[in-house]
Parts: structure tokens; sequence; C-alpha cells
């Protein structure tokens, strides 16, 4: 028996796991609609928290608040995917939770993840589990080096992994697991990484935004353009591997496939993300329905929006911490050129590497975008 309506019509409340900007930028395209929001995380300060229009502040393993806040809202989705599967259960116990809690439970752990996309057919480099020192040394052996050590869970934006390019690193590699379960990876020799974020609804609809190229810096997401710099085979291979992958997993919501381009034009999947991502923040400027608004559509069973650009090119650069290291940045010279826009996460404290916000522009081409960030991010 269905525990709500199919369709959730603006005027109900949404609910959100976690209050991070993700979390903030839903909120703001869900109030747009009509919708009220109520947002479940620990931290009291939160991006979200100004725009939502209740916040639970408890531990995500406290399940009587979780259940608290089920209670509040008609239906529960999340802006991260490091949320314990028993806050989600919890959640489903009283409304529903899109994507499902088995879509978390499967993302959030990179065995459990590339053990999936594995078993089902899709490319993923080899892997192997490491769970002792033999293990590690026996999975070099096996699959070469280099290699990418990683912690199998709570891993983002390159934290808990590490390359490993000679035998000599292997001890103090696994020591840096510090007893978790890890996993090895196969060197990937790619040319390119790019992203797919993909809708779908609960009756199957599908659609996808333009592939997002990449580019990474430290580990962390530095900038995208959009369209990615691909032939139109591989851009199309990239949509429907991303549709495969959503009807594979059953989701309703969003889900990101991040994906390597090999050397061979081999497309391989590095991870996914049941959500937003960092990549599809130009969206926001360069689409007719943005990532955020289409989460909203796609877990409240509405027609989903056009994806179509409406420009012929736009880049993302983030904003870290770092921008500030020399006091507060000088908003307006990056704002000078009238085709870049501004998102800030209200974020008080600017540490080095703490994602705080991001530039977009629109222009003709992609080099002329990325041009265009790059320039008003230098010029702060």
């Amino acid at each position: 028996m269905s525990l709500q309506p199919r369709i959730i019509p603006p005027g109900a409340t949404l609910g959100v796991l976690g209050g991070g900007q993700l979390g903030r930028m839903f909120a703001i395209a869900a109030r747009r609609l009509g919708y009220r929001i109520h947002v479940f995380c620990p931290e009291t300060d939160a991006p979200a928290a100004p725009v939502a229009d209740r916040v639970f502040v408890a531990p995500f393993k406290d399940l009587g608040a979780v259940r608290e806040f089920a209670r509040s809202v008609d239906v529960v989705t999340f802006e991260f995917e490091n949320v314990p599967s028993a806050t989600s259960d919890a959640c489903a116990e009283v409304v529903p939770v899109r994507p499902a809690g088995r879509v978390l439970h499967i993302t959030q752990q990179r065995l459990r993840e590339k053990g999936f996309l594995q078993d089902h057919g899709f490319p993923v480099t080899p892997f192997r589990a490491i769970r002792s020192l033999a293990d590690l040394e026996s999975a070099t052996r096996d699959l070469g080096l280099p290699g990418v050590l990683k912690t199998a869970s709570f891993g983002y934006d390159g934290k808990g992994q590490r390359t490993l390019r000679s035998a000599n690193e292997i001890q103090e590699a696994f020591a840096g697991l510090e007893g978790t379960e890890g996993i090895y990876e196969a060197f990937v020799d790619f040319t390119q990484e790019v992203s797919v974020v993909g809708a779908r609804t609960m009756d199957g609809r599908f659609e996808a935004f333009p592939v997002f190229e990449n580019v990474h810096a430290n580990h962390i997401l530095d900038v995208t353009v959009c369209p990615a710099r691909i032939a139109p085979s591989l851009e199309a291979a990239a949509r429907d591997l991303s549709r495969g992958i959503l009807e594979a997993l059953d989701v309703v919501g969003l889900l990101t496939v991040e994906l390597f381009v090999a050397r061979d034009s081999r497309l391989i999947v590095n991870e996914l993300a049941p959500r937003t991502h960092n990549s599809g923040h130009l969206t926001l400027d360069a689409c007719v329905t943005c990532q955020f608004e289409q989460q909203v559509r796609a877990v409240c069973g509405l027609p989903l929006g056009s994806t179509e650009l409406t420009a012929p090119a736009a880049a993302m650069a983030n904003l870290l911490g770092d921008v500030w290291k020399a006091g507060e940045p000088r908003w307006e010279r990056a704002l000078a050129n009238p085709r870049v826009k501004l998102h800030l996460y209200g974020k008080a404290n600017p540490r080095p590497g703490r994602k705080m916000g991001h530039l977009t522009a629109t222009a003709a081409n992609p080099e002329d975008a990325i041009a265009a960030v790059r320039e008003a991010r230098s010029s702060l």
C-alpha cells in the first residue's frame, strides 16, 4: 500500500537529509515552486538552514528525531550520500524516500557500488577489496602499479584515496586506511573526466542534462564546462549509460554518473552520486531547468523539465576558501563581466579547500566560457 499519492503537489512539505550547499540550492528551487522545506542535519549553522521553513538539528543516528522529522514532511530526499542506512530506513517507515534507501546503501560504499555496476554489465576498472596488507600486496600484483587505493566508505573530494606508484609505498598506504576496509582500483589512463546528471520519475520517465566535462585540482572539482568536448557518439553513449544505471537501480530522483574517457575512447564508470552534483551547478544559469528544480520535479512525481542549454556553452568555476586568503574577495571585479553569475553558499568560515561558492558564465563556445570564469575568479 502506497504511503503517499503519486504526485506530491506544490504546497506540500519536502524533507532533506543534510544541510549543505546542495540542500540550500534544492530548497531555493523548491520554494520557488511553492513547496515548504524541512531540513535534518547535525549542524546548527548549515548552509540550508536560512532558506528552510524548519530545521531539525540532531545526529543522523538519533532515530527518534529522524522519525519526528519524517512525520513533518510528505517525501524525503537527500543532498549527500553519507547518511546512515538506518536513518533513511527510519524515514521510509513514515514517508516515501526518493531515491530509495537501497540506492543510498549501494552508492555510499565503493565496493558495493563497483560490485553492483560490474554485476549489471556496466564498465568499471578492475578492483579488489582490501582488508589486510596481504590483500593489498596481492591486488597490486594482479592489477599492477600505478593504482589507486581508496577507503571503501566516506570519501569525497579526494579524501581517503591515494595513488600507489611503487611497491615501496604499499605498507605506508595500507597503514593509512587506519583499520577501515579499502578498495584498490587499476589505474585508468584517461583523457577526460565527464559526468551525467540524470533524473527519473516513478513511472520511468528519464531526462539527462548535456554531458559535463570536469577538470580537477588537488582532487577537488575546479572547472566544469558544457557541452563536453567529446565526440557526439560518446555524448550519446554517456547519456545511454546513465539511463541504464538509473533504471538498474530503479532510481526515483536524481543520480550523477562520473565517468572517465579512456585514451582508447572507452567510457568507464568512476563513481555514482544519488543526488545533484557540483558539476551540475552551471545548470542554474545555463539550462531551461536547473538540476535542483529537476530533483524537486522527480521526487514529487511532476513532469520533468527541459534540460536544454539556453546558450551555446557554459562553464562553472568553484570558489574555495583559498580565495579569501588575502581578505574579502573583490566581488565587483568578477561581476564586471555581465555574463558572469556569482553563487555563495552562506558559509562563515572560508577554510582552504572548503567549497564556499561558484561562478558561472555563458559564452559562444566552451573555450570562451572557461576563460570567462577563470578570469573572473582570478580577478578576485
